[in-house]
């Protein structure tokens, strides 16, 4: 089942900073970042792979720390994307769902790369998701992450930008409990295939209905 989401009067206390923790946990500072965004709104853009005009379209709601979300990366994701999504039949969106502070932390790292490099370090936060979250101390975990965006490629000065950046962060989050609540995501993996929802499944499962809906879109 989903846990409980976090809050965005709360994000404030929960950003990256530095090589550790931000200490930024008042009111003031919640209050200084509500006021941000309301001056300057921030824009969440889907992360989306494959064809615009693609016939199927499907939406994985996931989170970073998910285990269940980690595996069907491994699996049925590596194979949907050969057989579907790279061959233009597929249009695959992902949106985040934040457990926890870490998932929220792990999304700020994919999108710091912005649309071209998401994926890419998407795939390392789920095929190294064991060690980065290793022993699920706050600053391990802090500076594991920080690691892993170093290794994609992003360098000091980009990471402490979007680590710190709480307006985006309390935009997230809104964005995920605004789309969790129009959809009805209550597990993650969740999937909306052409609008329909489904749970997670076997490959063989998700491709007789993916090959459902391209023979209807034929017709």
């Amino acid at each position: 089942m989903l846990r409980p989401a976090l809050t965005a009067a709360l994000t404030a206390a929960l950003i990256l900073g530095g090589a550790g923790l931000a200490t930024t946990a008042s009111a003031q500072a919640t209050g200084d970042a509500a006021t941000a965004t309301e001056t300057a709104p921030v824009t969440i853009p889907d992360m989306a792979q494959g064809a615009e005009d693609a016939p199927v379209t499907i939406v994985e709601y996931g989170s970073f720390t998910c285990p269940h979300c980690a595996d069907f990366h491994a699996d049925q994701y590596q194979q949907l994307k050969r057989d579907y999504i790279d061959t233009g039949k597929v249009r695959f969106v992902f949106r985040e769902v934040y457990f926890d502070r870490f998932g929220l932390w792990a999304s700020m790292i994919a999108r710091c790369g912005g649309e071209m490099r998401f994926f890419g370090i998407s795939d390392l936060l789920y095929d190294q998701q064991r060690d980065w979250i290793g022993d699920q101390q706050p600053q391990t975990i802090a500076d594991n992450l920080r690691r892993l965006g170093l290794s994609a490629g992003l360098d000091e000065a980009t990471l402490d930008a979007c680590l710190k950046d709480e307006a985006t962060a309390e935009a997230l989050v809104a964005w995920y409990q605004e789309n969790a609540a129009r959809d009805g995501i209550e597990s993650t993996p969740t999937f909306l295939i052409n609008g329909e929802k489904h749970s997670n499944m076997a490959y063989d499962d998700l491709k007789a209905i993916v090959d459902a809906e391209i023979a209807e879109a034929a017709q």
